[in-house]
């Protein structure tokens, strides 16, 4: 059984640094992708930045794109989501999502997502 569990949410001022875990167990196979999401209240779930675990490669969304910074753990199936530079507008549950689809399905688009965890609170205040 797949899980992902997500870790180090909280609350911080706008400005500051944050980072964002997620530990997959359960996988089957070797082409994980894994990614991140959000979704504020009052809107749509948006992808923030995904990463292809076999290469390293990433993608990021434009409004992330230059402040934040995913990368992989040491440990197979995990990640780490590094924020700078937080604003207001990052406020929102953060959700850790994967599939093992390979790298060209390793993208933006949450469809081509299978797994999900149950997502950690980002709160920013100006």
């Amino acid at each position: 059984q797949v899980r992902l569990v997500e870790s180090g949410g909280g609350s911080v001022q706008a400005g500051r640094s944050l980072t964002l875990s997620c530990e997959g167990s359960g996988f089957l196979g070797t082409s994980n992708c894994m990614g991140w999401f959000r979704q504020a209240p009052g809107r749509e779930r948006e992808a923030v930045a995904t990463i292809y675990l076999g290469t390293g490669t990433a993608e990021y969304a434009d409004s992330t794109k230059g402040r934040f910074t995913i990368s992989r753990g040491t440990f197979r199936n995990t990640m780490f989501l590094q924020m700078n530079k937080l604003e207001s507008s990052d406020t929102a549950m953060y959700y850790c999502a994967a599939h093992s689809g390979g790298i060209w399905a390793c993208n933006l688009n949450q469809g081509n997502y299978d797994y999900w965890g149950q997502g950690t609170q980002v709160t920013v205040s100006s």
